[in-house]
């Protein structure tokens, strides 16, 4: 016997404000009746491609430590960097500048979303299809 994940959970301060966020850099959609509004205490939102869901579960506590478990992302199209660009628009901070770790054009971008929950973003899949072997 095995298990599967039913849902990937976020600890937060604002629920609804953090799946806002997420839904902008994932391109996620509420799920159909879960009260996804202002000042609800869990919010769930949902790919509309994979049904992988996210919960934001508001909690006392904040952030103090970097996390143990991160999503690492990677752009449907265009750049690594021009989605970092985008995401640090929306509302992300950039924590860590790896893009060189392993030489010109290799690497990742380390950022947190708006309550310091990290997150990488990653070279393209066109990025990765035009590398040479």
């Amino acid at each position: 016997m095995t298990s599967f994940v039913s849902h990937t959970s976020v600890d937060c301060s604002d629920a609804y404000e953090l799946s806002e966020f997420w839904k902008l850099v994932l391109g996620y959609v509420d799920v159909a009746d879960d009260p996804n509004e202002p000042g609800h205490e869990e919010c769930m939102i949902l790919d509309p491609e994979t049904g992988h869901q996210l919960l934001f579960i508001e909690v006392p506590e904040t952030k103090t430590v970097k996390n143990r478990l991160h999503l690492d992302l990677r752009p449907r199209t265009g750049t690594r960097d021009a989605e970092v660009a985008r995401l640090v628009a929306a509302g992300a901070t950039q924590v860590a500048d790896r893009r060189g770790i392993h030489g010109p054009g290799s690497g990742w971008v380390v950022l947190a979303d708006p309550e310091g929950n990290e997150f990488c973003v990653l070279r393209s899949p066109e990025e990765l299809a035009g590398e040479t072997a």
